[in-house]
């Protein structure tokens, strides 16, 4: 099987961003670009991947990781230039070698599958990604002979007028057969307008020694967009937003309004979820079968069960269980274990806390660093004071506990099982099982005492 390599372009600062975040690292449905790159080129089965990183090395190498190998550009001389820093590793292998750009989010792994079987089967020297656009400005155009083939590549500032006209561009990505690359790239020449060294020369080399050159065009213009400004961002993001969106209804997801529904690239959702719109889901989230999200509600990293409902709420790095009712504006904030048929209702934050089985925590509570077993009811108002300034604590309430309204619950305290907390208790110790435990000051009526004080704000 032939080898093959990847070369990714990651070296440019990124100007046109107006940013201190490196440009590739800027992300896209909340991934960096240069990693939405590094993931569809994974499953070609790559010998290696090779990075050109420069301004920012270091962040780049902390997101990648051990998935590519890094060299380094210190000056920005050119695409040619930034490749050939790739070239100690490179030079004495065969094979087929891919050069991408880390600022080209959308392309495919199909795409990039396309391109390599394309060039391999034509036993081409060099293969050019190309695309039809409708507005070509700052693109390098193809010029083709009348037989249709690649003539050479021309960048735009180089163009002439007439070239300027030509709508099919130079996506930047290419196929190259590894031994010829390194070879052509040491006669390329930085006399053009930009005093750089342009890897599309090496194209135009190659051909005016007679080899054979590529050229496979992806129909979706779309797919190739570089980003190059924070306008191109947003346009990037808004085609990957609808390219995922598209995928989940096609998979049976029901997405009431896609335009207004964001939904990252690693999130997993079962057909029959039901996404209503404002939904925000980030993240490793998992949506299964029936359960509905939303409207205005943003899931991250939870695990959300079949038939849950959420809506106008905010879920985090927590797990919830089958028909589960959370909301409206509920706070699940990490560590949060909700059993199946539990209710949390509307302004309850819990967080670090497990609910058991058709447990209820109806409106305007806190149960943080807490254990709730099965069929407890909390009352409005109650909280679970978990926090001395300094130490957090466990509040345990057993199953089939009643908390009355406007409770304290101060940690570390045990409700027993059966129990019940009468409304406005302050409860500081443990609660045996089946009690009723009462804290609160007696009342006291001073009968005309109102009056008194009527008449005295009077004087």
């Amino acid at each position: 099987m032939t080898q093959r390599y990847a070369v990714i372009l990651a070296a440019g600062q990124g100007t046109r961003m107006k940013s201190k975040l490196y440009k590739v690292l800027h992300p896209v449905m909340g991934k960096p670009m240069v990693q939405h790159v590094i993931d569809q080129l994974t499953p070609a089965k790559l010998d290696s991947i090779i990075t050109v990183v420069g301004f920012g090395a270091e962040s780049v190498s902390e997101q990648i990781g051990n998935q590519s190998a890094y060299v380094v550009q210190k000056e920005q001389l050119g695409t040619a230039h930034a490749v050939q820093q790739a070239e100690d590793i490179l030079k004495d292998k065969q094979g087929t070698t891919l050069v991408v750009c880390g600022d080209t989010p959308l392309i495919t792994h199909d795409t990039y599958q396309a391109l390599i079987e394309f060039h391999e089967r034509n036993e081409a020297k060099a293969t050019v990604l190309t695309t039809n656009v409708s507005e070509p400005t700052g693109y390098g155009r193809i010029v083709r002979d009348a037989d249709g083939h690649v003539e050479r590549i021309v960048e735009h500032k180089d163009a002439s007028n007439e070239e300027r006209l030509l709508t099919e561009i130079n996506t930047g990505t290419y196929c190259f057969d590894n031994a010829a690359l390194w070879k052509a790239i040491q006669d390329v020449s930085n006399d053009n307008a930009q005093g750089e060294y342009y890897l599309p020369d090496v194209v135009e080399i190659l051909k005016d020694k007679g080899e054979k050159i590529g050229a496979y065009m992806t129909p979706d213009p779309d797919e190739t967009l570089g980003v190059n400004d924070r306008a191109a961002l947003a346009e990037a993001e808004k085609v990957m937003k609808k390219r995922l969106n598209h995928m989940h209804m096609k998979n049976g997801v029901a997405i009431i309004d896609p335009d207004h529904t964001y939904i990252e690239p690693d999130v997993v959702i079962e057909a029959d979820a039901v996404i209503q719109p404002g939904t925000i889901i980030r993240g490793k989230s998992v949506i299964h079968a029936d359960a509905q999200i939303g409207p205005h509600t943003e899931i991250i990293d939870c695990e959300i069960d079949e038939g849950a409902v959420v809506t106008h709420s905010v879920a985090k790095n927590s797990r919830i269980g089958k028909r589960v009712q959370i909301g409206p504006y509920a706070h699940i904030r990490p560590e949060a274990d909700i059993a199946n048929d539990a209710k949390i209702g509307n302004f309850v934050e819990v967080k670090k806390a497990t609910i058991g089985e058709k447990s209820k925590v109806s409106h305007l509570s806190y149960i943080g660093d807490a254990h709730v077993g099965s069929q407890v009811n909390i009352g409005c108002g109650t909280i679970t004071v978990n926090y001395d300034g300094k130490n957090k604590f466990l509040t345990t309430i057993e199953d089939d506990a009643f908390i009355g309204c406007n409770s304290n619950l101060i940690a570390p305290v045990t409700i027993g099982k059966g129990s019940y907390v009468a409304a406005g208790s302050t409860i500081n110790k443990h609660v045996p099982e089946d009690s009723l435990a009462i804290a609160r000051e007696k009342q006291t009526n001073k009968e005309g005492y109102a009056a008194k004080i009527k008449n005295r704000q009077k004087d």
